[in-house]
């Protein structure tokens, strides 16, 4: 399970170090990982394996809706496999770095079966936004959860 948010930095290249704590499970035993973008403006990275069958269920769906279209071009379009080098770094290809506007400053959010990779300006509005967030209109299903 992916959890926490790290703040990271992309080397010249535009390669991100993965931390070491999650690497086991992102990459298990050196096998690649997927990043493509978010309708949010920021990038998801899933291990392999958890992003088959969600690329699957995508490709799937009918492609003359123009909303279905889009959201296939941006989530399939965009996806990259790639492999992390012997230092545990991944490339973040640029395409995908100007999508996300990623500068050297990146934050690697968890959500549990993927992370969402955020510049620093993106992630600190989504902070401000949660700041924001009014608890009398939850979302269904929050509204019963204990903390």
């Amino acid at each position: 399970m992916f959890q926490g948010a790290i703040q990271l930095s992309l080397d010249a290249k535009g390669r991100l170090a993965i931390p070491a704590r999650h690497r086991d499970a992102l990459v298990p035993e050196g096998a690649p990982l997927v990043i493509t973008a978010h309708p949010h403006q920021c990038l998801l990275v899933y291990p392999q394996a958890a992003w088959e069958p969600i690329s699957q269920k995508i490709a799937a769906m009918p492609g003359l809706d123009k909303t279905t279209a889009a959201l296939k071009r941006l989530l399939v379009g965009f996806a990259q496999t790639e492999e992390t080098d012997a230092a545990g770094r991944v490339l973040v290809a640029p395409s995908l770095r100007q999508w996300a506007q990623l500068d050297k400053q990146v934050w690697l959010v968890g959500q549990g079966t993927h992370f969402e990779l955020w510049s620093d300006a993106g992630w600190q509005k989504q902070l401000e936004s949660m700041q924001g967030l009014d608890s009398d209109a939850l979302p269904p299903g929050f509204e019963s959860l204990a903390l």
